[in-house]
Parts: C-alpha cells; structure tokens; sequence
C-alpha cells in the first residue's frame, strides 16, 4: 500500500447492536463501517466549508466471516483502504476487526454526486489525489 492507507477508525459497538446472547445482528454491524465510510471521507476536498462529501454510497457487499460479540467498553477497529479509483466512482475495501481477527470484510462502492442537479459527477483532481492516498497498492 502507498500513501495513507489504510485509513483506520476506532469505533465501539452499543448494547442494543446485539441479543440476549451478546452476539452482534448481521444489519446493526454495518453502522460502525458507515461511521468509518464517514470519518475517511471528512478530510476529502468535498467536505469543505463543514459540509458533508458529496458521496453516496451505490453498493455494499459484505462477508461476514466470523461472529461479533458486544462487550462493554471495548473499541474496535475499521480499517479501510480504496481499491479503485474510476470516473465518478471509487471501491472501499473495509475490515472490522475483533480479537484480532477480521469479523467482516466489506467492499462499497462510492459515488460523487451533484446534488442540485440529481446525478452522479466525476471526481475532481483534488479528489483524486485525496483518496488515491488510501489505495492498496497493485
């Protein structure tokens, strides 16, 4: 990997993100890799002027690989690095890990977006240069 990547955010699973068993639910893990998503994105140069990006998110595949246990206070970290980088688009490659070991592996699919006028738009120079700094290396 070159540059920045991967990008990593600590975060820390809630009470009712998980059953009776203290197991974590499938759709309620997927909050801390948006929170990630969101923490990486920040620093980019569409978030200027305290705005939020100008992205959204266009897919998500997810593998859960191992069962995510809730456990009081304990932080865990999402570890995220660009996969490609296309025109108006860019691939996420997220890992959330416990124990050591990676729980869920998540690729999302970004898309810049141009809210005024409701369609996707390419992504600037800058842009580029931003997130090219979080992509592994080929």
């Amino acid at each position: 990997m070159s540059g920045r990547a991967p990008h990593e955010h600590e975060v820390q699973l809630r009470w009712g993100d998980a059953d009776a068993y203290g197991h974590v639910n499938h759709a309620r893990a997927l909050g801390p890799l948006e929170d990630a998503r969101l923490a990486m994105a920040a620093g980019s140069p569409g978030s200027a002027e305290g705005r939020e990006p100008d992205i959204i998110l266009a897919r998500l595949e997810v593998d859960y690989l191992r069962q995510l246990r809730y456990r009081l206070g304990e932080r865990l970290c999402v570890r995220s690095r660009v996969l490609r980088i296309g025109t108006k688009s860019l691939t996420v490659r997220q890992e959330l890990e416990q124990d050591g070991e990676v729980a869920l592996r998540a690729d999302a699919v970004l898309v810049l977006f141009d809210f005024a006028t409701d369609t996707s738009r390419p992504l600037t120079d800058a842009e580029r240069a931003y997130w090219g700094g979080f992509q592994a290396a080929a």
